[in-house]
């Protein structure tokens, strides 16, 4: 039987807990970058979904199983929650993988093949005409830099170490490489 049994943390009266790699630079605009390339790969999958719905041919609810996964991860990542940022660089391959596919004609046709005569355009999910072959296939196309950015960006973050902490003196900073028990320097 698993028990959930809270964190509990044995912290001494007077000490705070402190994460001094997500006070630098570099940590926040990771942090930012992530988490942006998340949401554009959302809006890019809603408009694929959208707007070829019926050229889709039975992958509308891996598209919404994607769109849910990166709104978790981006949500969560920006409350600078590390174990997720390795999770989204798996699922960036696997979207990468298939966008390459998608969008080279790998699995048969691509969007830019349907633009010719002899195939209907796609349907809209709302059931009007979708968006052009030539737009979703632009859409697909854009998507494999955007994935590849966030596997290299999510697994940068990974190695940042976020998840650090550094028990301290209440009102006491600390730099990151020092260990909590060497004394402060004396001012001059």
């Amino acid at each position: 039987m698993l028990r959930i049994v809270a964190r509990v943390r044995n912290l001494r009266p007077g000490y705070t807990i402190s994460y001094p790699n997500r006070d630098k630079l570099a940590s926040k605009a990771t942090k930012a970058i992530v988490v942006l390339l998340l949401l554009v790969s959302v809006v890019l999958m809603a408009l694929v979904t959208v707007g070829g719905w019926s050229e889709l041919e039975g992958e509308q609810p891996l598209n919404f199983f994607f769109i849910v996964a990166y709104l978790v991860f981006a949500y969560y990542i920006a409350r600078w929650k590390r174990g997720l940022l390795p999770m989204a660089a798996a699922l960036g391959i696997v979207l990468l993988i298939l966008a390459v596919i998608t969008s080279t004609g790998a699995s048969g046709t691509s969007w830019f093949d349907r633009s010719h005569a002899g195939f209907a355009p796609p349907q809209s999910l709302f059931g009007g005409t979708g968006l052009t072959p030539d737009t979703l296939g632009v859409t697909t196309v854009l998507l494999i830099p955007v994935e590849a950015l966030l596997i290299v960006f999510a697994l940068l973050g990974f190695s940042q170490g976020w998840n650090v902490e550094v028990e301290g003196a209440a009102g006491e900073s600390h730099q990151s490489g020092a260990s909590p028990s060497s004394p402060a320097p004396a001012p001059a």
